[in-house]
Order: structure tokens, then sequence, then C-alpha cells
């Protein structure tokens, strides 16, 4: 058999240009006139806190001094509700915005591309979820990442919550920016738990996307070893030592890799069993994974060792001995990280308790389209046990 057929078929996307500069958002306006010269009116999508850092006011300065009108929409919250999305939009259409810019964390920058479909678009909200149904194009969008996490800046999804605790999601190719850029100066003001909790968030994207059951592939696999080997090296110190600019850097670098990993070859039940936990417990996104991330691990194990193995090696250089016990060299060194960085490692510890993990298990089961990635079928009986075991 030639490499060529033994690799199989496989398609690959990402943003087409990539920044990746310390200081870099101080020239934002060169780089929009670059690529969008014809740009008049820009949104920044923020959230209030990152907004009262100050951290946006050089950026925005710098588009205004390169002949833009800047509005700012600042009302995201985290697992952004409809009603933020579509005020936001409406906020867009009185601008006449003609360039939308995420600056921000995961929710500002999914917000920023639900944007970008909707102002120009007759197509409403609700009709977008699930994959592929996005129609038409959109106005030009810049992804600016302040936290090393979700790497949204370089995916083609955004997660938007639907109801009182349900989160759908919009996965279509028109969410893929034009323009990413990584600058960690914008992410020198993340406090260590933060830091501890998005970067845990970015090394699940990588470890999730090198064992995804369906469209695993020679490229998503690269990038998410690397990206592995970056997150993994520059963690401890990023949190213990915030203002460590190369440990920064390198994170958002990891970070952005892993999101072109997983948004070929997407996530599977670490993020569909995570997804409840914040969805009812209002637990950040990022902890959520780490929660469950040893106990999906060991459940796999039967159906992964060998590629939990190959990881193992880029965490634990020099780890010897079986496929299993190199994969408990894994569980080890992630639940090492938790530790160290002082998150909380038990869902007790955020409010969850026996009677609520019935209705977790519940809500995990409707994930379908992440658990069809997962390398072992899931039914709900354990989905419920591995919440029984991570509480």
């Amino acid at each position: 058999m030639s490499t060529t057929t033994a690799l199989g078929a496989f398609t690959f996307s990402t943003v087409p240009h990539i920044v990746s500069e310390i200081g870099a958002v101080k020239k934002i306006g060169a780089l929009v006139q670059q690529h969008f010269p014809n740009s008049r009116r820009a949104l920044v999508v923020t959230d209030g806190g990152f907004l009262k850092t100050g951290l946006v006011d050089a950026p925005i300065a710098n588009l205004r001094a390169a002949g833009l009108t800047v509005s700012i929409f600042s009302d995201v919250v985290a697992d952004p509700p409809e009603p933020i999305v579509l005020q936001a939009v409406a906020d867009a259409r009185k601008n006449e915005i003609d360039l939308v810019i995420g600056l921000g964390g995961g929710s500002s920058m999914d917000v920023a591309k639900l944007i970008a479909v909707l102002v120009d678009s007759e197509q409403d909200l609700k009709s977008m979820y699930g994959i592929g149904n996005v129609k038409g194009g959109r106005v030009p969008l810049v992804q600016v990442p302040t936290t090393a996490g979700t790497g949204s800046e370089v995916t083609p999804i955004s997660i938007v919550t639907t109801g009182a605790t349900t989160k759908m999601g919009v996965v279509s190719p028109q969410l893929y920016a034009d323009l990413a850029i990584l600058d960690a100066e914008l992410t020198l003001g993340l406090p260590p738990k933060v830091t501890a909790a998005t970067g845990i968030d970015a090394m699940v994207h990588a470890i999730e996307a090198y064992t995804t059951k369906l469209k695993k592939n020679p490229l998503s696999d690269m990038l998410a070893r690397q990206a592995l080997l970056l997150l993994s090296s520059n963690i401890i110190t990023a949190c213990e030592d915030g203002k460590n600019l190369g440990a920064r850097q390198a994170m958002l670098l990891g970070a952005m890799l892993a999101g072109q990993s997983f948004a070929n070859a997407p996530c599977a039940a670490v993020h569909a069993l995570a997804y409840p936990i914040g969805g009812i417990f209002h637990v950040p996104h990022g902890l959520s994974n780490s929660l469950v991330l040893p106990h999906v691990l060991r459940f796999n194990a039967p159906y992964a060792a060998g590629m939990y193995a190959e990881l193992a090696e880029i965490l634990a250089p020099g780890i010897a001995g079986s496929a299993e016990a190199r994969t408990q060299a894994l569980i080890d060194k992630m639940d090492e990280i938790a530790r160290r960085t002082g998150i909380e490692t038990q869902l007790r510890q955020v409010g969850i308790s026996e009677a609520d993990l019935d209705r977790l298990a519940d809500d995990a089961m409707l994930q379908t389209r992440l658990l069809t990635n997962n390398p072992r079928e899931i039914t709900r009986a354990d989905a419920r046990a591995i919440y029984a075991a991570a509480l």
C-alpha cells in the first residue's frame, strides 16, 4: 500500500492570515488597512471586564488613527445568551459596520463571528444552529484573543446559550476569521486561576483532537502535538510569573495551534461532559473540562491508550512502560498541573452534589455533535459514572 493511500482522505481548513508578535496590537490599524483597504466602520466586540483594564484603548486609538470609525460593543458575558448576540447585531446594523474585531476571550470572539455573518444577512440566528447551516457571506473579521484557551480565533465554531442552561453551536466555514492577531501583552492581567483553566482547556483541545474518532489527520496531529509541547512547557511559568511575556506568548501560540487542530479533528466526550457543568452551574468552560478530563481519559483508555501514550511522551519525556502505564502518566501529569496551579479538581468543590449527577448525565447525552467523535462509545450510565468519579 502506498503511503498516500495509507493516510486516507482528509480536508483541512484554517484562518488565512495569522500574526504572532508581542506588541502587534499596537499596529492593528496598519494590519486592517493592509488586509481590508475598503473597510471604514469597525466594531470592537469585548466584555465589560476587559474594557475596564484599559488594554483596549491603544488598539482602538490605533484603528482611529488609521482612519477607521470605531464603535464598541462591551456587553458580552461568559456563555453568551441569544439576546446579547441579537443586541450586538442590532447595534452593528445601526452603525453600518463593515468590519468586526473580536477582542477578548472565547465568548467575545464567538459573538464577533456571529455579528460578522448576521449584520448583512436576512437569515435568523436560530436557523444557523448545527453544522453548515450559515448561508451567504459575512463582513471582514479579525480576532484578537486575550486569553490562551479557546482557540476561537481560528475555529469555525460559535457557542450560544439558548435556554436557562442549554447551549447550541453554530459550526460553519464562514466563521473562520480573515486575520488572527496573537499578542501576549493583552494577556498580562489574567489571574493565575484563569490562566490555568484556559491553558488546560487548550491542552484538552489538543488531546481530544489527537484521539478523535472520525476526522483525525496528519496535519491536526502535528498541530496537537506542538500545541501540547508549548502549553505543557509554559503553563506553570505563566501561572506563577504572570508578567513573563515569553511564556504568555508561547501559551497563546499553543492555544491557537490546538484551535487549528480541533477545528479540523473535533473534540469529544471531555467537552460533551463539560458543557452541562458550565451551563447549569456556571463553572468556567476551561475548569469544567479540567474537572472531568482525568475520568474521561481513564474511560477511553481501553480504546485510545496507544494514542494517549504518544502524548504522554510530550508531557513526560523519557517515559517508559506499557501504553497503559504511559496513559496513567499523562493523567498524572494533567492532574499535577491542575493541583500546582491551584484550580479545583473535584465537582463538589464547585457546588455539585450526588443529587445533580442524573441531570448532568441527561444533558451530556444531548451533546451528540461531540459524543460521536469519542474513541469509545458513551452511554448515559457511562456518563453518570464518569461524573460520579469526578465528584
